[in-house]
């Protein structure tokens, strides 16, 4: 435990009680005031400590905590469940010490670090693939280059709107910027991106972010699964891989409720003709007529077409309860938890619940 000296302005300065935290397998050491949050003090102290949302909902920030106490503010069990903290991880974006601590971040398989990117960029494409979802393309026009891998997502503002959280959609090599906005009732972005964009319009992109990314090193099956516009970051992931030469099982399972709320099928079976190791498996959760395509939900899918998956890896994005319940239904086929990459989508109304409710 350490006084330290903080500057209110340039005139006035106070001394605050602080903790020390040992970032083990960075062999650094920070100062955390009193009431601060681990990872909110690492990145103000300029160090690259593994984030993503900051609000204790997709576990990027996962950490061992070695030596110290610290208390945690409410998080999802999806990022951090029961039994990871029972054997002593935490979450540093929730994590408040109350004594010196010694910490590492999880170790994560082909660790990815990129340039953190601030562009301004136009709006060069505008298209409406289902009822509710718009693909949104957008050209840099300054703070490039832009490096990212395939699976990661970027801060994006449109306007005086608040910024919201997409996934790219494209090849990291590619030039131009792709996302798939989903209308989310009653929301305060999405209805303006479905409704009011306009070609040629400024928009803001700050990333990359996110560790539910592409695994190139990994030469065994691949399970892909989307629910809804989380085929973005999966389309990405999926054209990469094929891109890149890989020649494993590629499973793609896309979930959407509705006939009406498919997209991209076409080019999806296009691509699995040209790339004989892609399946592609679209399922309805909620048909509303009668229909030849398989029904269900992904989970259940998944459990029907797999029963031991060791050697696999997983890769899945969308609404958080089709990633949690898929989640948990791989785990009971024998694919090791750190193969298992999932970035789940909460709305801004569901992270609000889930504050309230833990």
């Amino acid at each position: 435990m350490v006084w330290v000296k903080t500057s209110t302005d340039n005139r006035k300065s106070k001394t605050t009680l602080a903790y020390l935290i040992h970032i083990q397998n960075q062999s650094n050491i920070i100062t955390v005031e009193v009431g601060r949050t681990i990872l909110e003090s690492a990145i103000a102290q300029g160090m690259d400590y593994p984030h993503g949302c900051r609000s204790g909902n997709c576990g990027a920030c996962k950490s061992v905590l070695h030596q110290g106490d610290v208390e945690m503010s409410p998080y999802s069990e999806f990022a951090l469940t029961e039994e990871e903290r029972a054997r002593g991880l935490i979450l540093a974006c929730r994590s408040v010490p109350w004594s010196d601590c010694t910490v590492s971040p999880v170790d994560q398989d082909e660790t990815v670090v990129h340039a953190s990117r601030r562009l301004i960029c136009k709006v060069t494409g505008l298209e409406q693939v289902t009822h509710d979802t718009q693909i949104v393309r957008l050209a840099i026009e300054q703070g490039g280059p832009y490096d990212f891998s395939a699976g990661q997502y970027a801060e994006v503002t449109f306007g005086n709107l608040p910024a919201r959280d997409f996934s790219m959609a494209n090849r990291p090599e590619q030039k131009i910027l792709e996302f798939h906005v989903r209308r989310v009732q009653d929301g305060l972005v999405s209805p303006y991106i479905n409704d009011n964009l306009d070609i040629g319009e400024m928009v803001k992109v700050s990333g990359p972010l996110g560790t539910a990314y592409y695994r190139e090193k990994h030469t065994g099956p691949i399970i892909a699964v989307a629910g809804g516009s989380g085929l973005a970051p999966i389309k990405s992931i999926v054209e990469t891989a094929l891109g890149k030469g890989a020649s494993q099982d590629i499973f793609l399972y896309f979930g959407v409720r509705d006939e009406r709320d498919i997209y991209l099928e076409n080019y999806f079976n296009s691509l699995s003709s040209e790339h004989s190791n892609l399946n592609f498996i679209p399922i309805l959760s909620e048909p509303l007529t009668d229909t030849k395509r398989r029904t269900g939900f992904l989970a259940d899918i998944l459990a029907q077409d797999f029963s031991d998956l060791d050697g696999f890896k997983a890769y899945l994005a969308g609404p958080p309860i089709m990633v949690e319940t898929s989640v948990k239904k791989l785990k009971h086929m024998e694919i090791r938890v750190q193969d298992i990459h999932a970035d789940a989508f909460y709305t801004e109304a569901e992270k609000a619940v889930l504050e309230k409710s833990l």
